[in-house]
């Protein structure tokens, strides 16, 4: 089995994150060793805010266009071989149009 097909437990986001749908996420933390930890992370269809933690990530699978609160910055558009790099704090709107996979380092 790749890391691409590993079965994530899904769980509700908290209702103040979520502006539309009923998304959920899953996460798998492959290495926490020192400072940084790599993992994957997975939401379902919907819309929910978050706090970004210092990340870089690629998408391996499905589809999110990322809003930024910070008007200077473009919002994304990503997909499967999509490549982001976020830092902590910038306040994010995900519209997941299709469950979207990534492995990040954060």
């Amino acid at each position: 089995m790749t890391d691409v097909d590993l079965a994530l437990t899904h769980a509700p986001l908290p209702a103040a994150e979520v502006v539309a749908g009923t998304p959920t996420t899953a996460i798998a933390v492959l290495d926490d060793t020192g400072d940084r930890e790599i993992g994957l992370w997975e939401m379902t269809p919907g819309v929910a805010t978050d706090t970004e933690a210092d990340e870089l990530f690629v998408v391996l699978s499905g589809r999110a266009t990322i809003a930024f609160e910070d008007p200077a910055l473009v919002d994304l558009e990503v997909g499967p071989g999509s490549v982001v790099r976020l830092a902590e704090g910038m306040r994010t709107t995900w519209t997941v149009t299709e469950t979207l996979r990534k492995v990040y380092i954060a």
